[in-house]
């Protein structure tokens, strides 16, 4: 399916084509008689005195060959409100083989200033769908002629909207592919065309990490035929030597448990498991294309984690680059072991602001919160807060879950300075975070998000039609943009 959204700057009048017009909440059209015929109008008008006018938007079909679309402007939409709107229209748009749509921005009679910006984002994320894989191509095209000059987009908005989108998408592509293709040599290779957009990418294999001391992330991956990878990516908005905002991400390509095996059951949807590395590279895609006035890095950790003759065992204990020895209970808590490599390494070398750190790290955390929210620890209550109202913003919600002395006892092991699980039982999530949190080492304000209940949907969502949903890119997009730009 191809979906083309095209600027026309004269508005004609009695339009021939599929029209879409937008109302008050009241469905009141008297304004909007010029884009109408007489009689088309009248048909509209009477329809909408026996309609339910709580509905958001109306398809009259005039007749075989066009179709009038009315959407309801309610008063002090939310911004996440009118991206859901526009993908509510996607959704109902004529899925024939080709499809010719005139928005008429003239129409648009709303307080947000941006208000098609945001009604088109939403529709172009509504769009996103992954069929690489599929042998029979759907030839379906969708045009929408946004016509007239009152209303629209900025070419800065243009530009930083399909930046987000792409970013979002490149998550998705790298979230939606099966671990055979996707598997860490080929994530890396991949992270290596970064560089056209401007990104600084630097790529660490076995025999450079080996030199740096990062056991812990190493021994994730020894039991895999691929290489295991640690990629730092940095953009540099600014021409001063301000610190970076960090984020780092958790890239399993595939989780198979080790040998604490995971149940079969759910072992295939484990493709997901480098969900917390692709929104830092979606992230930080979208902040190279949109040239935010901003310094950022984005480290990935990526690894495969297999049973074979080689792989780590239970029992074992390894060194992480902090020089804190940790103790293997089980195998399938490979993410954080990951992550503590990483978030050091990031800590030490770049001195960032603050450190974001991502990763579908728990089963636990979907118990708590659902598909509804991330859970979110942290260890500043400032970056909380930003974080969580960024959350509202855009609909990608957190919320915070604790973190305290009392939990990090669990963590500690008889045997050597960490392990890896609370062998107690409960507090599955809280107990990850304060492992992480361990390899904070210069009290750098650190936010930990999990989000293994938003990574990927089944069902699809307002923004997404099912699968990987990108989550995370938008929500650290708008934190930025409100914070830190």
């Amino acid at each position: 399916m191809t979906l083309k959204i095209n600027y026309i700057n004269k508005t004609s009048n009695k339009l021939s084509a599929n029209t879409v017009l937008f109302s008050n909440e009241k469905y009141q059209i008297n304004n909007l008689k010029k884009y109408l015929s007489d009689s088309e109008f009248s048909y509209i008008n009477d329809l909408l005195k026996t309609s339910d006018l709580k509905k958001n938007l109306f398809v009259f079909e005039i007749d075989s060959k066009k179709k009038v679309v009315l959407i309801s402007i309610k008063n002090n939409l939310k911004i996440s409100e009118v991206e859901n709107l526009g993908a509510e229209f996607y959704g109902r748009l004529n899925h024939g083989k080709n499809s010719d749509y005139n928005l008429i921005l003239e129409s648009i009679n709303s307080k947000e200033k941006n208000f098609i910006g945001h009604f088109l984002h939403g529709l172009r994320l509504k769009s996103y769908e992954f069929k690489k894989y599929k042998t029979k191509k759907e030839n379906r095209n969708i045009s929408i002629n946004v016509i007239g000059n009152k209303n629209k987009p900025s070419t800065q908005n243009q530009i930083k909207f399909k930046a987000i989108e792409e970013g979002t998408f490149f998550a998705r592509d790298l979230v939606s592919e099966p671990g055979n293709v996707l598997h860490p040599d080929e994530y890396a290779k991949r992270l290596s065309s970064l560089r056209k957009d401007g990104l600084k990418v630097n790529i660490y294999d076995e025999k450079k990490l080996k030199k740096l001391g990062m056991h812990a992330l190493l021994g994730v991956g020894q039991g895999s035929v691929r290489g295991s990878y640690l990629v730092t990516i940095e953009w540099n908005g600014l021409k001063n030597n301000s610190k970076p905002l960090a984020f780092v991400g958790k890239g399993v390509c595939f989780d198979t448990g080790g040998y604490s095996l995971k149940p079969a059951k759910f072992m295939e949807d484990m493709t997901y498991d480098m969900a917390g590395s692709a929104t830092v590279v979606g992230l930080m895609k979208s902040l190279a294309l949109r040239k935010a006035k901003i310094n950022a890095v984005g480290v990935v950790g990526l690894v495969e984690n297999m049973v074979s003759g080689n792989a780590q065992r239970p029992g074992d204990i390894v060194k992480s680059y902090s020089g804190k020895t940790i103790e293997i209970l089980n195998t399938d808590a490979e993410g954080r072991l990951v992550l503590a490599d990483a978030l050091t390494y990031t800590e030490q070398k770049f001195k960032p602001k603050f450190i974001i750190d991502l990763a579908t790290l728990t089963g636990a955390i979907i118990v708590c919160l659902g598909s509804e929210y991330a859970g979110l620890f942290s260890n500043d209550d400032k970056l909380s807060t930003q974080i969580f109202k960024a959350g509202e913003t855009v609909e990608e919600k957190v919320w915070r879950m604790p973190l305290h002395k009392n939990y990090d006892k669990l963590m500690n092991s008889k045997n050597a300075d960490v392990q890896n699980i609370n062998y107690v039982g409960g507090a599955g999530s809280t107990t990850a975070a304060q492992f992480l949190q361990r390899f904070i080492l210069n009290k750098t304000p650190w936010a930990h998000l999990d989000i293994a209940g938003m990574a990927f949907s089944k069902y699809g969502g307002a923004l997404n039609s099912g699968g990987a949903t990108g989550f995370g890119v938008r929500l650290l997009n708008e934190l930025i943009e409100s914070n830190y730009e």
